[in-house]
Formats: C-alpha cells, sequence, structure tokens
C-alpha cells in the first residue's frame, strides 16, 4: 500500500525516523511521492529538503546515512514510521538525535553479546574463552551455568552488592553462550514469558 500524498496541499507527509536497534527515535522529515520512491529504490532515507526545494539523502554530504530496514505506513496513510541502521550520528549538528539525546538503550547491548558469542563460537579461536566452551560441550556449558548459579545465590545472602551484581553478570553471560548452544536466543525467552502472561 502507497502512502497518500493528495491529503496535503504540499504534497509531502510527515516521516518518523527510528532505530531499528534501540528504538530510538532519531529524527522527523518528510517525504513526497519522488522522496518516498527514492528511499525505497536506495534503501537510504531521502527527504524532501523544504529549505533547499529539492531531494536530499540524509548522509549525502556528511556520510551518516540512514539505512532503511523496514518501512510502515500509518493507518490513515499519511505519515511514515521507518526503522534505520545509522551510520553515525543523525543530526547535523552532530548529536546522534535531532533532539540531543544518545541513541543508546542498556537492553539493547545484550542483543549486541549475543552477536559477540556467535562470532567467537563461529570463529572458534583457539584462545578464546567462549569457542572453548563451545568445543568442551554442552555439559560444560550447563555446568558453568549451574556453578555461576550457585555463586549468584551466595553473594545474594551477603551484602556485598559488587559482588553480587560481578556474579549476575557471569550467570547471565554463560547463560547467553547456553542458549547459543541450544540454538536459542533471548527472544525465545522473552516469547515464551510473553505467552504465560494472563
Amino acid at each position: 500500500m502507497k502512502p497518500d500524498f493528495s491529503k496535503n496541499a504540499d504534497a509531502l507527509i510527515p516521516a518518523i525516523i527510528q532505530d531499528a536497534t534501540t528504538l530510538k527515535v532519531l529524527m522527523l522529515g518528510f517525504m513526497n511521492e519522488e522522496a518516498f520512491e527514492t528511499t525505497q529504490k536506495l534503501k537510504k532515507v531521502t527527504f524532501y529538503s523544504r529549505s533547499k526545494k529539492r531531494l536530499w539523502t540524509k548522509g549525502e554530504e556528511s556520510g551518516n546515512f540512514l539505512n532503511v530496514n523496514s518501512i510502515h505506513l500509518d493507518c490513515d496513510r499519511d505519515s511514515l514510521l521507518i526503522y534505520v541502521h545509522p551510520e553515525g550520528p543523525t543530526c547535523h549538528k552532530g548529536s546522534d538525535t535531532c533532539w540531543d539525546e544518545k541513541n543508546e538503550n542498556p537492553l539493547t547491548f545484550l542483543i549486541e553479546l549475543e552477536q559477540i558469542i556467535a562470532q567467537r563460537k563461529k570463529a572458534n579461536d583457539q584462545d578464546s574463552y567462549v569457542a572453548s566452551l563451545f568445543r568442551k560441550g554442552i555439559n560444560k556449558m550447563a555446568q558453568k551455568v549451574g556453578e555461576e548459579a550457585v555463586e549468584t545465590v551466595i553473594e545474594a545472602k551477603d551484602n556485598n552488592d559488587g559482588l553480587f551484581l560481578d556474579e549476575s553478570a557471569d550467570l547471565l553471560f554463560h547463560y547467553l553462550i547456553l542458549l547459543q548452544a541450544k540454538g536459542f536466543s533471548l527472544e525465545d525467552v522473552v516469547q515464551t514469558l510473553t505467552l504465560r502472561k494472563k
């Protein structure tokens, strides 16, 4: 389904740009039909500049492109939500977003960590601790999760918050390794928890 550009006299519709990973809103721009088609073709966000009176692909001068992940049309077909993978800061003033916010979400680090674990598993580096666990097999990985769980419980009963957080981090790290060994990800666990929601 295509946007309806005829609703506005200037044939422009707003396009909200959101990071596909962090889910942070990066900027707002406007598109006419040609900008929308160019965005689809190039897979890089292209706006119609109201000041320059021409199309401009975000990043054409700075190199900070907004690579399109997916495009969504609202229910009235007169605004767009575009998920992107940004290359560098989005704002022309150098900040991550046009609202001078950091483009980060602490929980997305877990996704990055899963990717790092997968890379180290695949690389099978002899010096990599992660790769060594995969070489030793599922029993060793499960054992490590058990050990870290016991250590976390022990630290939970004491009053040293730093040690408790250290052991919690070790437990989560080893659990992510075990999940990958079983062919699953955190997303699968979240889906299972979601199904339990009543």
